[in-house]
């Protein structure tokens, strides 16, 4: 698996670059922001997800780890390949997705060309409690002010609470000062 490129920008396109690595030049695919994001840049590291299919050996690039892990979460659900997850990466950036998919926005995620109603609330139905951590990057969607809170309320909904009184019990045990560690046992006793 190649995760990471580190090297010279040869080549800018819209759609893809081409950076030389080690005197080997790697044709990237990326999205919009990712072109973006690179600006004017000739040192460029992109993180990476290697697609291999039957007829190609296809590597996408990325300006952010989170962006990456949102395309790995999208090509996850059926009826996204790896195109169609650059087209909505190109037009939304990842902490808006998952904002869309964590408070179930079905008209914003099918704004995207080549998505419709049905796979936008696939997505949803799909991702909801995945991107949590991403959606956090837009805005705090669980309410939770900060970074202990949020591992705590991730923590608690990995383990099959439901997230709504996982919220409440951390608010009523959080004193400001506890660890991850025990704000989560102290909010198991709520629970």
């Amino acid at each position: 698996m190649i995760a990471q490129l580190n090297g010279k920008l040869v080549e800018k396109n819209p759609t893809e670059l081409i950076i030389e690595c080690g005197g080997v030049g790697y044709e990237v695919k990326i999205s919009l922001n990712t072109y973006t994001a690179i600006g004017a840049a000739e040192a460029i590291r992109i993180y990476t997800k290697l697609i291999v299919r039957e007829d190609a050996h296809l590597l996408y690039g990325f300006a952010s780890k989170e962006e990456r892990e949102m395309f790995s979460y999208l090509i996850s659900v059926s009826g996204i390949g790896p195109n169609i997850a650059m087209i909505m990466l190109s037009s939304l950036v990842p902490e808006e997705i998952a904002h869309a998919i964590q408070t179930e926005d079905v008209a914003t995620i099918q704004r995207i060309k080549g998505i419709g109603a049905k796979t936008a609330q696939r997505v949803i139905i799909d991702l909801k409690g995945k991107v949590m951590k991403i959606a956090e990057g837009a805005e705090n969607t669980s309410g939770l002010g900060n970074t202990k809170r949020f591992d705590a309320l991730n923590a608690l909904v990995s383990l099959g609470f439901d997230k709504k009184a996982a919220e409440k019990a951390i608010e009523r045990v959080d004193s400001g000062d506890l660890p991850v560690e025990n704000l989560i046992k102290e909010a198991l006793k709520v629970l």
